[in-house]
This record gives C-alpha cells, sequence and structure tokens, in this order.
C-alpha cells in the first residue's frame, strides 16, 4: 500500500506515511492563526483536498511495456533484468551469449522472449524491490 499525498510505501491499514502525518499535523498548528477573511480557495478549478488523484501513484514504478518489449526484443543480453533490477538473471543471461559466441544466444533469446511475454501478461508484475510494475 502506498501513502495517498506522496506515494511512499506505507503498512496496510495506514493512509499517510509518518512524513505526511508530521507535515498535516504542522500545518493544522500554523492554520490556527488564520486570517477567515482571505480566500481559502484561491483557484476554484484545482482540487486542494484530494491534490493526488491516484493515491497508488509511486515514482519509483518501471513500466510493464517497456519491460516486457526490451525482453522480448533485447532479451538475450537480459536487458529487461537488468531494467528490473534482476542483476543476477541479467549477468546469466548476457554471459550465456557472451561467452558462448553466440551459439547459444537462442537459448537466452527464448528465455528472454518468454519473459518479456509474462511481463506483458501480468505473470511478471513486480520489479527485484517490490515494486508493483505501472502500465
Amino acid at each position: 500500500m502506498f501513502c495517498k499525498q506522496c506515494g511512499k510505501p506505507i503498512d496496510d491499514g495506514q493512509e499517510l506515511c509518518e512524513d505526511c502525518k508530521n507535515a498535516a499535523a504542522a500545518n493544522a498548528n500554523a492554520n490556527t492563526n488564520t486570517n477567515y477573511n482571505q480566500n481559502p480557495n484561491p483557484n476554484p478549478n484545482y482540487n486542494y483536498n484530494n491534490a493526488n488523484p491516484n493515491p497508488n501513484f509511486n515514482p519509483q514504478a518501471k513500466s510493464k511495456v517497456a519491460a516486457g518489449l526490451l525482453g522480448i526484443f533485447l532479451g538475450s543480453l537480459g536487458v529487461h533484468n537488468f531494467y528490473l533490477g534482476y542483476t543476477g538473471k541479467a549477468i546469466a543471461q548476457l554471459l550465456i551469449t557472451i561467452l558462448s559466441c553466440g551459439f547459444l544466444a537462442v537459448v537466452s533469446s527464448v528465455w528472454g522472449l518468454v519473459e518479456g511475454i509474462l511481463i506483458l501478461t501480468g505473470s511478471i508484475n513486480t520489479d527485484a524491490n517490490g515494486v508493483p510494475l505501472k502500465d
């Protein structure tokens, strides 16, 4: 689950991370001496109550489409695994291709093609850090 304000990962059941809770408390204390003659909403077209319309937005999430296409087209070199942070698998694919002088590139190409399809179909849906892939 992610913080509704900033998108940081948080425990289940929480709505805000500790940073956002502290900032909200500081704003509540600072707003006790406000001038009530001021317009509290200077831009009526902007929804200040819901500043982040997508509560599951995570700026660190990697693209599912990019990872899948990298797997399909450059799978023999393990580029998609480097992109997702699976460096062990990526180095294995790269070494299979390079050390065999390309003779075993078919093996790692099929491996990359299968993983690329699995990524695009949603069977592989997280990166190495456990962050869900975005569409």
